[in-house]
């Protein structure tokens, strides 16, 4: 990896994560109050996310839905209208707003401002079925944004988004990680393509995803 990949992207996150922390703590706070006084049930939600090489990590959000939502879901991470979003919840994911603990995250080493969104353990499928060239996304750490967030963001399939994030992986630079940080300004404020539109895993008999590319 070039020289940004290896020392200065690292410390650009150390810098920004720490200076955004600061000036969008009264954001944060209101943000954990609304939370607490809209629905019973911690303020902060924690997800086992899969980071750098593969390795297992806690990534922090705003808690959106209503509490034990994940066991009853359908299959995607959300949709539209659905139900386990509180009412906080649906302003804090439309502003992005659910997001900003991850700024602790990136502070601990576990993410980075731009990388791949880090996907759950086993979803859409185990570290171990990804093909070698898929695995090529966790070289970098996972970002609160990336390449593929703009472009499609929860629209996209899981073999596209992943094609793009290993796109990002051999095409990093200074210059692109900027460009994904104005698009994304524009995603979040524009409120495009975020909610789930569809099953973006294919399956085959027993479940099991068919297709990776």
């Amino acid at each position: 990896m070039n020289r940004y990949a290896r020392v200065w992207k690292r410390a650009l996150d150390l810098a920004l994560s720490a200076v955004a922390l600061v000036v969008l703590s009264p954001v944060m706070a209101l943000a954990a109050l609304a939370v607490k006084l809209d629905s019973s049930g911690p303020v902060i939600f924690k997800q086992t996310r899969l980071g750098r090489g593969g390795a297992p990590f806690q990534m922090y959000k705003f808690r959106s839905m209503c509490v034990g939502a994940e066991k009853t879901g359908t299959g995607q991470y959300s949709f539209k209208n659905d139900p386990r979003v509180t009412k906080v919840g649906r302003f804090l994911r439309a502003t992005s707003i659910d997001e900003l603990p991850q700024l602790v995250n990136i502070l601990k080493g576990d993410m980075s401002l731009i990388g791949f969104r880090p996907p759950l353990t086993y979803h859409p499928w185990p570290i171990g079925e990804y093909t070698p060239e898929q695995r090529r996304m966790f070289e970098l750490r996972p970002g609160i944004t990336g390449w593929a967030q703009v472009h499609g963001r929860k629209g996209v399939d899981w073999d596209e988004r992943i094609r793009m994030s290993v796109y990002y992986v051999d095409h990093i630079s200074f210059l692109l990680d900027v460009k994904i940080f104005f698009m994304t300004i524009w995603k979040v404020f524009s409120n495009a393509d975020n909610e789930s539109t569809g099953v973006t895993v294919s399956t085959g008999k027993g479940g099991k995803p068919v297709g990776k590319k």
